[in-house]
Protein backbone atom coordinates (compact mmCIF):
# COMPACT_ATOMS: atom_id res chain seq x y z
CA UNK A 1 0.00 0.00 0.00
CA UNK A 2 1.04 3.79 -0.61
CA UNK A 3 0.77 5.30 2.94
CA UNK A 4 0.12 8.72 3.41
CA UNK A 5 0.72 10.27 7.13
CA UNK A 6 -0.36 13.91 7.92
CA UNK A 7 0.46 13.50 11.61
CA UNK A 8 3.38 12.67 13.76
CA UNK A 9 1.97 10.17 16.03
CA UNK A 10 0.22 8.41 13.02
CA UNK A 11 3.60 8.15 11.32
CA UNK A 12 4.46 6.97 14.81
CA UNK A 13 2.05 3.98 14.41
CA UNK A 14 3.10 3.40 11.04
CA UNK A 15 6.50 2.15 12.67
CA UNK A 16 5.70 0.20 15.56
CA UNK A 17 3.97 -2.07 12.55
CA UNK A 18 6.71 -1.78 10.28
CA UNK A 19 5.42 -0.29 7.39
CA UNK A 20 7.59 2.32 7.26
CA UNK A 21 8.63 1.15 3.74
CA UNK A 22 5.08 1.98 2.65
CA UNK A 23 4.60 5.64 3.40
CA UNK A 24 5.13 7.45 0.08
CA UNK A 25 4.93 10.99 2.16
CA UNK A 26 4.36 12.67 5.66
CA UNK A 27 3.61 15.91 7.14
CA UNK A 28 6.43 18.26 8.53
CA UNK A 29 6.32 17.18 11.96
CA UNK A 30 6.90 13.66 11.62
CA UNK A 31 10.32 13.47 13.02
CA UNK A 32 10.87 9.97 14.20
CA UNK A 33 11.82 7.23 13.09
CA UNK A 34 14.67 8.25 11.53
CA UNK A 35 14.44 6.01 8.25
CA UNK A 36 11.32 8.23 7.32
CA UNK A 37 13.13 11.59 7.14
CA UNK A 38 14.17 11.43 3.32
CA UNK A 39 10.61 11.12 2.69
CA UNK A 40 7.96 14.13 0.37
CA UNK A 41 7.08 16.41 3.36
CA UNK A 42 3.52 17.74 3.09
CA UNK A 43 3.54 20.90 4.59
CA UNK A 44 2.77 21.60 9.07
CA UNK A 45 0.01 18.90 10.17
CA UNK A 46 -2.20 21.92 10.22
CA UNK A 47 -1.50 23.45 6.56
CA UNK A 48 -0.87 20.13 4.50
CA UNK A 49 -0.75 20.72 0.98
CA UNK A 50 -3.40 18.42 -0.35
CA UNK A 51 -2.19 19.25 -4.25
CA UNK A 52 1.42 17.84 -3.28
CA UNK A 53 -0.57 14.59 -1.42
CA UNK A 54 -2.88 13.67 -4.44
CA UNK A 55 0.15 14.03 -6.53
CA UNK A 56 1.87 10.77 -4.35
CA UNK A 57 -1.28 8.81 -5.32
CA UNK A 58 -2.06 7.51 -1.80
CA UNK A 59 -3.66 4.17 -1.47
CA UNK A 60 -4.54 5.19 2.13
CA UNK A 61 -4.32 8.85 4.05
CA UNK A 62 -3.63 8.67 7.73
CA UNK A 63 -5.41 11.47 9.05
CA UNK A 64 -5.86 12.74 12.95
CA UNK A 65 -8.12 15.26 15.24
CA UNK A 66 -5.14 15.03 17.99
CA UNK A 67 -4.55 18.85 17.30
CA UNK A 68 -7.56 21.62 16.66
CA UNK A 69 -7.40 22.84 13.59
CA UNK A 70 -7.00 19.25 12.04
CA UNK A 71 -10.75 19.27 11.05
CA UNK A 72 -9.64 21.55 7.51
CA UNK A 73 -7.70 18.14 6.04
CA UNK A 74 -10.55 16.24 7.11
CA UNK A 75 -12.62 18.07 4.70
CA UNK A 76 -10.21 18.49 2.00
CA UNK A 77 -9.84 14.63 2.07
CA UNK A 78 -13.49 14.09 1.75
CA UNK A 79 -13.72 16.59 -1.02
CA UNK A 80 -11.10 15.02 -2.93
CA UNK A 81 -12.53 11.36 -2.27
CA UNK A 82 -8.83 10.58 -1.13
CA UNK A 83 -9.50 6.78 1.17
CA UNK A 84 -8.51 7.94 4.38
CA UNK A 85 -8.49 7.08 8.22
CA UNK A 86 -9.21 9.35 10.72
CA UNK A 87 -7.64 8.84 14.20
CA UNK A 88 -8.39 10.90 17.45
CA UNK A 89 -7.15 9.13 20.39
CA UNK A 90 -7.80 10.55 23.84
CA UNK A 91 -7.13 8.02 26.27
CA UNK A 92 -4.56 5.09 26.36
CA UNK A 93 -6.90 2.93 25.14
CA UNK A 94 -7.83 4.46 22.41
CA UNK A 95 -4.64 4.84 20.84
CA UNK A 96 -3.98 0.84 21.11
CA UNK A 97 -7.15 0.39 19.19
CA UNK A 98 -6.38 3.31 16.77
CA UNK A 99 -3.01 1.15 16.09
CA UNK A 100 -5.78 -2.15 15.72
CA UNK A 101 -7.60 -0.30 13.20
CA UNK A 102 -4.48 0.46 10.94
CA UNK A 103 -3.36 -2.87 11.42
CA UNK A 104 -6.62 -4.36 10.22
CA UNK A 105 -6.16 -1.61 7.59
CA UNK A 106 -2.92 -2.92 6.39
CA UNK A 107 -3.44 -6.43 6.82
CA UNK A 108 -0.95 -6.98 10.06
CA UNK A 109 -3.58 -8.48 11.59
CA UNK A 110 -1.67 -10.55 14.23
CA UNK A 111 1.05 -8.28 14.64
CA UNK A 112 -0.90 -5.34 15.72
CA UNK A 113 -3.06 -7.85 18.01
CA UNK A 114 0.76 -9.03 19.67
CA UNK A 115 1.56 -5.28 20.16
CA UNK A 116 -1.84 -4.56 21.69
CA UNK A 117 -1.13 -7.35 24.21
CA UNK A 118 2.25 -6.33 25.44
CA UNK A 119 1.48 -2.83 25.84
CA UNK A 120 -1.76 -3.96 28.02
CA UNK A 121 0.26 -6.11 30.36
CA UNK A 122 2.85 -3.15 30.07
CA UNK A 123 0.07 -0.79 31.81
CA UNK A 124 -1.10 -3.15 34.14
CA UNK A 125 1.91 -3.53 35.19
CA UNK A 126 2.28 -0.04 35.61
CA UNK A 127 -0.72 0.11 37.42
CA UNK A 128 -0.17 -2.38 40.31
CA UNK A 129 3.42 -0.52 40.97
CA UNK A 130 1.29 2.82 41.40
CA UNK A 131 -0.84 1.21 44.12
CA UNK A 132 1.43 0.37 46.60
CA UNK A 133 3.03 3.86 46.30
CA UNK A 134 1.26 5.96 49.36
CA UNK A 135 3.06 9.56 49.03
CA UNK A 136 1.67 10.63 45.42
CA UNK A 137 2.84 14.02 44.22
CA UNK A 138 0.80 15.95 42.40
CA UNK A 139 1.96 17.04 38.79
CA UNK A 140 0.74 19.83 36.80
CA UNK A 141 1.58 19.84 32.99
CA UNK A 142 1.70 22.65 30.56
CA UNK A 143 1.21 22.40 27.27
CA UNK A 144 1.34 26.27 26.22
CA UNK A 145 2.61 29.35 28.53
CA UNK A 146 0.22 31.70 27.16
CA UNK A 147 -2.73 31.42 28.04
CA UNK A 148 -1.81 28.71 29.81
CA UNK A 149 -3.15 24.89 28.68
CA UNK A 150 -2.91 21.74 30.36
CA UNK A 151 -4.02 18.29 30.28
CA UNK A 152 -7.55 17.80 32.03
CA UNK A 153 -9.28 14.59 32.94
CA UNK A 154 -9.84 12.99 29.38
CA UNK A 155 -6.44 13.03 28.35
CA UNK A 156 -3.63 10.44 28.44
CA UNK A 157 -1.59 12.98 30.51
CA UNK A 158 -4.09 12.01 33.39
CA UNK A 159 -3.08 8.01 32.99
CA UNK A 160 0.55 8.42 32.62
CA UNK A 161 0.69 10.81 35.69
CA UNK A 162 -1.52 7.75 37.61
CA UNK A 163 0.95 5.45 36.05
CA UNK A 164 3.91 7.04 37.21
CA UNK A 165 2.81 7.04 40.94
CA UNK A 166 1.39 10.98 40.95
CA UNK A 167 -1.64 12.78 40.50
CA UNK A 168 -2.61 15.08 37.55
CA UNK A 169 -3.08 18.46 39.38
CA UNK A 170 -6.30 19.42 36.80
CA UNK A 171 -7.57 15.89 36.38
CA UNK A 172 -10.95 16.87 38.00
CA UNK A 173 -11.53 19.17 35.02
CA UNK A 174 -13.65 16.67 32.52
CA UNK A 175 -11.38 18.08 29.79
CA UNK A 176 -8.93 16.99 27.64
CA UNK A 177 -7.03 20.61 27.22
CA UNK A 178 -8.10 23.36 29.69
CA UNK A 179 -7.82 26.82 29.63
CA UNK A 180 -6.74 28.23 32.90
CA UNK A 181 -4.63 31.01 34.56
CA UNK A 182 -1.34 31.46 36.57
CA UNK A 183 -3.73 32.00 39.82
CA UNK A 184 -5.70 28.81 39.21
CA UNK A 185 -2.62 26.84 38.59
CA UNK A 186 -0.87 28.65 42.26
CA UNK A 187 -3.97 27.56 43.87
CA UNK A 188 -3.66 24.12 43.46
CA UNK A 189 -0.07 24.29 44.40
CA UNK A 190 1.20 21.46 42.84
CA UNK A 191 4.55 19.49 43.66
CA UNK A 192 5.74 18.68 40.65
CA UNK A 193 5.70 20.90 37.03
CA UNK A 194 6.60 19.58 34.05
CA UNK A 195 7.11 21.72 31.06
CA UNK A 196 6.36 20.55 27.58
CA UNK A 197 4.96 23.13 25.27
CA UNK A 198 3.44 21.61 22.06
CA UNK A 199 5.41 22.83 18.99
CA UNK A 200 8.02 24.31 20.53
CA UNK A 201 11.44 23.14 20.42
CA UNK A 202 12.77 21.10 23.59
CA UNK A 203 16.06 23.44 23.98
CA UNK A 204 13.71 26.63 23.89
CA UNK A 205 11.76 25.60 26.46
CA UNK A 206 12.51 27.90 29.26
CA UNK A 207 11.82 27.08 32.97
CA UNK A 208 12.21 30.54 34.47
CA UNK A 209 9.39 31.78 32.54
CA UNK A 210 7.40 30.24 35.88
CA UNK A 211 9.66 32.03 38.25
CA UNK A 212 8.26 35.21 36.75
CA UNK A 213 4.55 34.61 37.29
CA UNK A 214 2.99 36.38 40.52
CA UNK A 215 2.54 34.17 43.72
CA UNK A 216 4.53 31.22 41.77
CA UNK A 217 7.27 31.56 44.51
CA UNK A 218 4.43 29.97 47.52
CA UNK A 219 3.97 26.81 44.86
CA UNK A 220 5.60 23.83 46.32
CA UNK A 221 6.76 22.98 43.19
CA UNK A 222 9.00 25.93 42.75
CA UNK A 223 10.10 26.09 46.14
CA UNK A 224 11.51 22.65 45.60
CA UNK A 225 13.06 23.62 42.45
CA UNK A 226 10.85 20.69 40.67
CA UNK A 227 10.42 22.29 37.52
CA UNK A 228 10.99 19.95 34.80
CA UNK A 229 11.35 20.17 30.93
CA UNK A 230 9.62 17.51 29.42
CA UNK A 231 10.15 15.98 25.93
CA UNK A 232 6.92 16.61 23.52
CA UNK A 233 7.35 13.25 21.70
CA UNK A 234 7.08 11.49 24.51
CA UNK A 235 4.64 13.05 26.33
CA UNK A 236 2.43 15.11 23.70
CA UNK A 237 1.59 12.63 20.87
CA UNK A 238 -1.26 9.75 20.85
CA UNK A 239 1.25 7.40 19.85
CA UNK A 240 2.89 4.31 22.01
CA UNK A 241 5.44 6.25 22.44
CA UNK A 242 3.76 7.50 25.61
CA UNK A 243 4.52 4.40 27.32
CA UNK A 244 8.26 5.33 27.04
CA UNK A 245 7.62 8.43 28.48
CA UNK A 246 5.68 6.91 31.62
CA UNK A 247 8.36 4.77 32.66
CA UNK A 248 11.02 7.03 32.34
CA UNK A 249 8.78 9.75 34.74
CA UNK A 250 8.05 6.81 37.11
CA UNK A 251 12.04 6.31 37.69
CA UNK A 252 12.73 9.69 37.48
CA UNK A 253 10.09 10.23 40.67
CA UNK A 254 10.02 6.60 42.01
CA UNK A 255 13.14 4.98 40.91
CA UNK A 256 12.74 2.33 43.60
CA UNK A 257 9.68 1.15 43.11
CA UNK A 258 10.11 0.96 39.22
CA UNK A 259 13.36 0.16 39.02
CA UNK A 260 12.78 -3.51 37.35
CA UNK A 261 10.44 -2.57 34.66
CA UNK A 262 11.31 -3.10 31.52
CA UNK A 263 9.84 -1.39 28.02
CA UNK A 264 7.64 -4.04 26.10
CA UNK A 265 9.91 -5.33 23.61
CA UNK A 266 8.11 -3.55 20.71
CA UNK A 267 9.35 -0.33 21.87
CA UNK A 268 12.66 -1.61 22.56
CA UNK A 269 13.09 -2.90 19.15
CA UNK A 270 12.47 1.09 18.08
CA UNK A 271 14.90 2.90 20.40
Amino acid sequence: MRLISICPSNTELVAYLGLTDQLVGIDDFSDWPESTQNLPKLGPDLSIDMDALQQLQPDLVLASLSVPGMEKNITALQQRNIPHILFNGNSLEEIIEDLLILGQACHVDELAREIATEYRNFITTMHEIAATIKQKPSYYWEWWPNPIFTPGHINWLTEISELAGGINTFSDVNLASVMTDAQDVRQRNPDMIFLSWVGVPYERINTAVVLKRVGWSDITAVQNNAIYKMEEWLYCRPSPRLLEGALKLAKQVHPEAYKHVVLPSFIIKQQ
